[in-house]
């Protein structure tokens, strides 16, 4: 296996290049492990302000637009992240307030427009939402696609966002609401007659029906760190962290597949599915400046508190020419990454949005699952 040098502060990729490693090559991907890499890209449902200028999606049509093109350009599916409010940061940023779309009526919204692509959310920001409404959501959602809904849950990245929704609920820790949530939503999913008593949710005999298409509805659980790996393993059917080094991306997943055995499971059935920011340039030269001028550089600044070091960015998200990229997706697949999630496409418009999309489709995926064996 590839790694990088250890004890580089990079991680990875000075720019363009591989990974140093020690030895002899790198084994090469399977071509099963070519073709079964999902790749899906994220829709700006709640990202103006944050990574998209405002306004970015400005209608319904721009969403069933991206969905389609989506689904034109063989992507797995399309997904949508989770705000309410917006981040402090974004208000002293802008002098207007960002459209945050819902994301469940987005996605049904969308759903109705497409015939093939997955639903998914990532994530959905469970300590803000009733377990009971939001499974009864899904579950709807579910049967009106044909069974196509992939739910990402986490915590959210910004605490301030839960105390401007629940300020009497300070003291409350957003992982035990998630803990929760996850066992009542799983409940809810499959029990006749669904009862549930936490610390912070409780409910009695809830009858929902209809249940979803998926038995299991699978559930991605997001975060990076390794409370949020043994969710995923103990409870979930995918782990959905943001971007991190790749080599670092590589060692969780191996501590995903060890955890998942370790909870009885079969380490396979719980996929690796990670979220990547996408930048093309004819050169990674001209990948990196684009990347510079776009709000995911502010974004990335904002969630330093995560653990994501902004100056990593760069070398460790998919920014460059294709022929780059095509380095960085063989290191991925060699890491045992399953699925490249909810891809970020942080422009200034939708039509360089959609220029990307389909650039990033036909010369790099299609490439890199078509490739000589």
């Amino acid at each position: 296996m590839p790694t990088a040098p250890r004890g580089s502060t990079r991680s990875c990729w000075p720019g363009s290049t591989r990974p140093r490693r020690r030895g002899g090559p790198a084994p090469r991907p399977s071509a099963r492990t070519r073709e079964t890499m999902r790749v899906s890209v994220q829709l700006p449902t709640c990202t103006e302000g944050l990574v998209n200028p405002i306004p970015f999606a400005a209608a319904p049509e721009d969403f069933v637009r991206l969905a389609q093109e989506a689904e034109r350009l063989d992507y797995d599916g399309v997904w949508g992240n989770d705000h309410i409010t917006a981040a402090p940061y974004v208000r002293e940023h802008w002098k207007e307030p960002p459209n945050f779309y819902e994301v469940l009526i987005t996605l049904a919204t969308v759903g109705a427009h497409t015939r093939r692509v997955h639903l998914g959310t990532a994530i959905i920001v469970v300590p803000l939402r009733d377990p009971v409404l939001l499974a009864k959501q899904v579950a709807t959602l579910d049967r009106m696609t044909g069974g196509r809904v992939i739910l990402g849950v986490g915590i959210g990245a910004y605490r301030e966002e839960f105390l401007a929704q629940w300020p009497r609920r300070r003291d409350a820790r957003r992982g035990e609401l998630l803990d929760e949530g996850l066992v009542a939503l799983r409940t809810l999913f499959t029990e006749p007659a669904a009862s549930y008593s936490g610390l912070h949710t409780a409910f009695e005999g809830i009858e929902m029906f209809p249940k979803p298409v998926q038995r299991p509805l699978p559930i991605y659980v997001g975060g990076h760190n390794e409370q949020a790996i043994s969710r995923a393993a103990r409870l979930g059917q995918g782990w959905l962290p943001g971007w991190r080094p790749f080599e670092e991306v590589r060692e969780r997943t191996r501590l995903l597949r060890r955890l998942t055995a370790e909870a009885g499971r079969d380490p396979r059935d719980v996929e690796a599915a990670v979220q990547f920011t996408v930048m093309l340039g004819h050169t990674p030269e001209e990948a990196i400046a684009r990347y510079r001028k776009t709000g995911m550089v502010q974004h990335r600044r904002s969630l330093a508190h995560t653990g994501r070091d902004p100056a990593l960015a760069e070398a460790n998200n998919l920014i460059g020419s294709p022929a780059s990229l095509l380095e960085k997706l063989e290191f991925l697949a060699e890491s045992g990454v399953d699925h490249l999630c909810a891809l970020q496409f942080p422009h200034d418009s939708l039509n360089e949005m959609l220029e990307q999309m389909e650039w990033f489709a036909r010369d790099v995926v299609r490439v890199f699952k078509g490739r000589d064996r």
